[in-house]
């Protein structure tokens, strides 16, 4: 009863000390200024002056609404006709790269004509080479007996993979020697009236590792507003992918590894060595992707992060690495992009900013991009705003701020 008591006592006495102190401060013209400050700028944001406007007048806006979805369908429409578009020329660029394979492979000789290329220090070069003609003819025919002659161009694949710093992240000392094999990349995109999607396509010569030819991965699309947020709809999104089995020869699965460990038996006491397979990293798990959630429930962190990056290296095999192999070989497009300030994400559903929270909600001053104001605590309402209030005036009235904020 005691302890009651004196609590009691306690709470009574820091309460009145609160008003007391409480009074001191709104009555401090510093104080009420700033306060006043705070309220101004929270009735500033955009969407307290639209609950200022007449019934009329939002009516309207919800008509402008309803037409902004209505442009949202329409973009829709001209992606999926650009998806047929890249379909349609996907098919004229294939001859290409059928002679591009042949050429890397050596399965055909590229002609004189063919193998010509004039660099742009082409009239350097032509000094260059008319001052060394005479000099170098017999030096040129004595080393062409001796000089080595490869099949195709080694390593064509292999070597972008090791250029480009996206793919060689992913690549272990272990997967070097199956990349070697990798003969060619293909995008194929979905056929007219199926749902929009591309097949990457990795071939490889045979091998010792796997029995497969071919590694597919599948990216499955979306090009059409979310009902739930139409506002949202930037142009298609990579919602999901899947991958294939990788049919691995006996001891050469790399995407696992054999470890060891002691087991003690609880009764007897002996102990035993067990052997256990567990995952290891490897290139070669890009063939066994994360999946998307379907059922509605949102992935941690880590599995958001995964498949964002999952699907970026998708986007970036489809629109970078298989149009221009040969300036990812050479190196210069990774030139062209460190100079254009690198690539963009491709827009994936694994990664969302965050919904704004409501107006009434945020701190003022600070948009919820931002994130919360680092002299405001989380809260808001006019809590929040006395508090950010009661900071910025404290250096000038700490000997009353500094208590009221103790207590608050």
């Amino acid at each position: 009863l005691a302890v009651g008591g004196f609590d009691t006592g306690v709470r009574s006495h820091l309460a009145k000390l609160v008003e007391k102190l409480t009074d001191q401060v709104m009555q401090n013209p510093q104080v009420l200024a700033a306060l006043q400050e705070r309220l101004d700028s929270v009735s500033h944001t955009p969407s307290s002056y639209i609950e200022t406007l007449p019934k009329a007048v939002k009516r309207r806006i919800n008509a402008l609404k309803q037409l902004q979805v209505k442009c949202a369908h329409i973009e829709a429409k001209f992606y999926e006709e650009v998806h047929d578009l890249e379909r349609k020329y996907a098919a004229l660029y294939q001859p290409l790269f059928d002679k591009r394979r042949e050429f890397i492979t050596g399965d055909v000789e590229p002609t004189d004509a063919e193998s010509e290329w004039h660099s742009e220090n082409e009239e350097e070069d032509k000094l260059a080479g008319d001052v060394k003609d005479k000099v170098v003819i017999a030096e040129k025919e004595a080393a062409a007996a001796e000089e080595p002659n490869p099949k195709g161009i080694p390593e064509f694949w292999f070597t972008i993979f090791r250029n480009v710093d996206m793919l060689s992240e992913l690549v272990q000392e272990y997967d070097e020697p199956i990349l070697k094999h990798l003969q060619d990349i293909k995008v194929k995109f979905s056929e007219p009236g199926q749902p929009m999607s591309f097949v990457l396509e990795f071939h490889f010569e045979p091998n010792d590792y796997f029995s497969n030819s071919v590694l597919t991965k599948t990216y499955k699309m979306k090009s059409e507003p979310d009902k739930a947020d139409p506002f949202s709809f930037e142009g298609p999104e990579i919602v999901d992918c899947d991958g294939c089995a990788i049919d691995w020869k006996k001891g050469k699965n790399v995407t696992v590894k054999t470890i060891k460990k002691k087991q003690k038996h609880k009764g007897r006491g002996t102990v035993r060595t067990i052997t256990k397979q567990v995952p290891s990293d490897s290139f070669f798990n890009f063939f066994s992707p994360l999946k998307a959630s379907g059922d509605g429930e949102s992935l941690d962190e880590d599995s958001e992060f995964t498949l964002a990056s999952d699907f970026e290296i998708g986007h970036f095999f489809r629109e970078r690495i298989v149009p221009r192999a040969v300036l990812y070989f050479t190196g210069e497009a990774i030139e062209d992009d460190d100079n254009v300030g690198g690539l963009g994400t491709p827009k994936s559903r694994a990664v969302r900013p965050p919904s704004p929270p409501p107006e009434e909600l945020a701190l003022p001053g600070r948009s919820w991009e931002q994130g919360p104001r680092p002299d405001c605590p989380p809260g808001s309402g006019l809590l929040g705003v006395l508090w950010g209030v009661l900071l910025d005036v404290s250096f000038r009235a700490r000997p009353v701020c500094c208590v009221c904020l103790l207590l608050v």
